[in-house]
């Protein structure tokens, strides 16, 4: 329908889903108002007819975002015409979320429809998906929503798809260790991936289901076999340590959220993760008592959340938002942004372990480089918490490589 006059198309929500720079200068909150000042022509998503305007705003993507986007979209624009069009906003990446059912499935699929990066939105489940497509497909924002229900439309979900979000398992539940997860987990992770390997060889791979330190070198060795790993588009999504540890140390240190970016390292359970504190940034001063309680908190934040909700579930709505945050800087760095950071847990050589969860820059191919920075001039408590994580960290890697080697034998 056109319109008449001035037309506008606003994302928002209150915080910010990531943010930019070394582990991230923290953005500033904004969004996107795409105003048309003449006629709206089948207006759809973020494509207009006319001139189109960014303006800073409150949302969850993050002010350095919108500048990214005003210059991807400026510099299309300027190749494809040089008339009145100003800006040629256009959504152009297809997600699947495979688990789209389940506490994190849910938000986590809201969250991504939001996106203005996001053309296709795919959801599947082994039950009760069509419900949650058909209520988040009514949210007026570009992505299109299908839903696909069972193993036998797994295939179609995931063809052609850029980026593929693994939340799918079962939760932990109070007195339940990552380890009790593992055995559930660890199947429904070899499946999908290797569905993932069969369909989609080429798209960056998300992994949320615990225990990841066990279900990434899952992933790896199925499509090791498959004949399809590329390290560099396979991610353990720690998003959510880096999250907590922001939050964590701007209350205790009362600054600005904003503005916090602490690195975490390591793995993603218990004393595999390493909130690296005296690299926080703006620059900090912590006690010895602070570090420790803070490194602790960060540490067993899951188990925090698990036992407040005291058996109805586990960390599900901070989870589907620290893996919001990684999906949209997964999308800006295919969308060809050349300053993505974030902590990831992917192949690494940072140590004498395969797998290391670090601070990595995004690109179109996936990890363009890792950051030894964050490992270099360590306080000694940051230096033996490293050192007394590995044990722990390779065991859980020999874990998940034996399941998945175990997997080839049986079959």
């Amino acid at each position: 329908m056109a319109a008449t006059s001035a037309a506008t198309f606003t994302i928002g929500a209150p915080t910010s889903l990531y943010q930019r720079g070394s582990s991230l200068p923290q953005s500033k909150s904004f969004g996107l108002r795409f105003t048309s000042q003449n006629h709206l022509n089948g207006f759809c998503g973020l494509r207009a007819v006319s001139s189109v305007r960014c303006e800073v705003e409150s949302s969850f993507s993050g002010k350095e975002t919108g500048s990214a986007l005003r210059a991807s979209f400026a510099t299309k624009a300027q190749k494809e015409s040089r008339n009145q069009h100003q800006l040629q906003p256009q959504a152009s990446y297809k997600v699947a979320v495979l688990g789209a059912a389940g506490g994190i499935g849910q938000p986590l699929a809201l969250l991504i429809k939001m996106s203005p990066l996001v053309s296709d939105l795919h959801l599947y489940d082994i039950a009760n998906v069509k419900g949650v497509a058909a209520d988040i497909s009514h949210c007026n924002t570009p992505s299109q929503v299908r839903d696909f229900t069972g193993a036998s439309e797994l295939g179609d979900c995931l063809k052609g798809v850029n980026v593929v979000v693994i939340p799918a398992g079962v939760p932990r539940k109070p007195g339940m260790t990552r380890d009790d997860l593992f055995n559930i987990n660890a199947g429904i992770v070899r499946d999908l991936v290797s569905a993932v390997a069969d369909n989609c060889p080429g798209a960056f791979i998300h992994i949320i289901s615990n225990p990841v330190n066990s279900t990434v070198p899952i992933a790896a060795e199925i499509l090791k076999q498959k004949g399809v790993y590329d390290p560099k588009k396979l991610f353990g999504v720690t998003t959510l340590d880096v999250v907590r540890a922001n939050t964590f140390v701007a209350q205790r240190k009362n600054l600005k959220l904003i503005d916090v970016d602490v690195p975490v390292v390591g793995g993603h359970a218990g004393i595999t993760i390493l909130p690296l504190l005296s690299k926080t940034r703006p620059s900090a001063s912590f006690t010895d008592e602070e570090i420790e309680e803070l490194t602790v908190r960060i540490q067993n934040a899951g188990t925090e959340v698990v036992e407040a909700k005291a058996g109805a579930g586990s960390a599900t709505l901070s989870m589907a938002y620290a893996a919001a945050r990684f999906v949209e800087s997964s999308l800006r760095a295919l969308d060809g942004d050349g300053d993505v950071y974030e902590c990831a847990y992917v192949q690494s050589d940072l140590t004498e372990l395969p797998f290391f969860a670090s601070r990595v820059k995004l690109g179109k191919k996936g990890v363009e480089a890792l950051i030894p920075s964050d490992l270099q001039g360590l306080t000694e408590y940051e230096q033996k918490a490293l050192e007394a994580l590995k044990p722990e960290l390779k065991s859980s890697i020999e874990k998940g490589v034996a399941f998945a080697q175990k997997q080839t034998v049986a079959a």
